[in-house]
């Protein structure tokens, strides 16, 4: 199991337009990838301005061809003007507690 995992520093005062962009991108890639898709958005408790998501994938080359799509194009384009940075990740599972982890 793999995940794609980005932290996200959004301008002060931009965050709700952030949030809204962020679920349109997630919205679009659940369409594009299907039932299985998943995706969190979490908030920093301390640092209201920085977020982090989240979500499994099953194939290294769907996460590739989802990132080089033109729908994701379109959609990270409408959220760069509302963050100061962006750090993206992919990530293999390792170990996990728990009925859904690996």
């Amino acid at each position: 199991m793999l995940y794609t995992m980005g932290d996200w520093f959004v301008k002060p005062g931009r965050e709700d337009e952030f949030v809204a962009a962020w679920r349109d991108l997630a919205e679009w890639t659940a369409l594009e990838i299907g039932p299985e898709a998943r995706a969190m958005l979490l908030r920093d408790r301390n640092d209201p301005s920085r977020f982090t998501s989240f979500g499994p994938w099953d194939d290294e080359d769907r996460i590739t061809a989802w990132r080089e799509s033109e729908g994701f194009g379109t959609r990270i384009e409408r959220i760069r003007p509302l963050i100061e940075r962006f750090e993206p990740h992919t990530l293999d599972a390792i170990a996990g507690v728990g009925a859904s982890l690996p």
